[in-house]
């Protein structure tokens, strides 16, 4: 495809962030910024303040192509507030792809003084005036055109009529009812219970107090002795006072 034509046409630029920049401060967080250039046009993004190895930017510009130039430059720097700012690193972008495509989302890589790897730089470019030309179609698919009309399938062959009724399935079976008919047991008698009675009552079966069945005991209290008893005084004195009073002699009269 030929890229010529594209003189005057505008060309969208943004800046989205950089990864795993490399690090020129040795105390606090550098603070990158990008530098764009693209023949006499130059753009710079705003500073991220503490941005460190990963800034993020979200900044949009636009470019007027230029025909026969089909690079863009890329420059990252590192602001300082007292000395001068600091190098990180640079890059080249190719337009081939957005010329041709109109959209390219790539992160291209970063190169310090030495040429060594200094980290990634994401940019999203747009060219609304790409030339896409129109892809035509795979030899194998037939051409609706010329298609032959559509006809109906020839119909089903009838089958005999089922003997199911119309829902398609056979029926149900049957199944015995519940309970079973009465005809084949017999009926039962149901019996009245008796009236109960309250309070209830009892047969006696004992009477109180109860009577013993031992005869009763044919001694009497106290106890008799089985020995005979002592003799008696043949004087028939009465009984003295036990111990026996002692003597009262009379008190003689002096």
């Amino acid at each position: 495809m030929s890229l010529s034509g594209i003189q005057g046409q505008l060309l969208e630029v943004t800046v989205v962030g950089c990864n795993k920049l490399k690090d020129t401060e040795w105390i606090s967080r550098q603070d990158p910024y990008v530098f764009l250039e693209y023949g006499s046009s130059k753009f710079r993004t705003r500073t991220c303040t503490d941005g460190g190895k990963n800034p993020t930017f979200q900044e949009k510009f636009v470019f007027t192509l230029i025909e026969g130039l089909r690079e863009l430059s890329v420059v990252v720097w590192n602001s300082n507030t007292l000395t001068f700012d600091d190098f990180i690193g640079t890059g080249k972008v190719p337009l081939q792809k957005v010329l041709s495509e109109g959209f390219d989302d790539t992160a291209w890589p970063l190169q310090d003084k030495k040429g060594r790897h200094a980290g990634e730089v994401r940019l999203i470019m747009h060219f609304s005036n790409a030339k896409k030309t129109a892809k035509s179609p795979a030899p194998s698919a037939p051409s609706y055109s010329n298609a032959p009309p559509y006809s109906a399938p020839p119909p089903v062959a009838s089958f005999p009529q089922a003997r199911y009724p119309p829902s398609g399935y056979p029926p149900a079976p049957q199944y015995a009812s519940y309970p079973p008919n009465s005809a084949a047991y017999p009926p039962m008698q149901y019996q009245q219970p008796p009236a109960a009675t309250y309070p209830p009552t009892y047969p006696p079966t004992s009477s109180y107090p109860p009577q013993s069945a031992y005869p009763p005991p044919t001694s009497s209290y106290p106890p008799q002795s089985a020995y005979p008893p002592p003799p008696q005084d043949p004087h028939n004195y009465p009984p003295g006072p036990y111990p026996p009073a002692p003597y009262l002699y009379p008190r003689p009269p002096y």
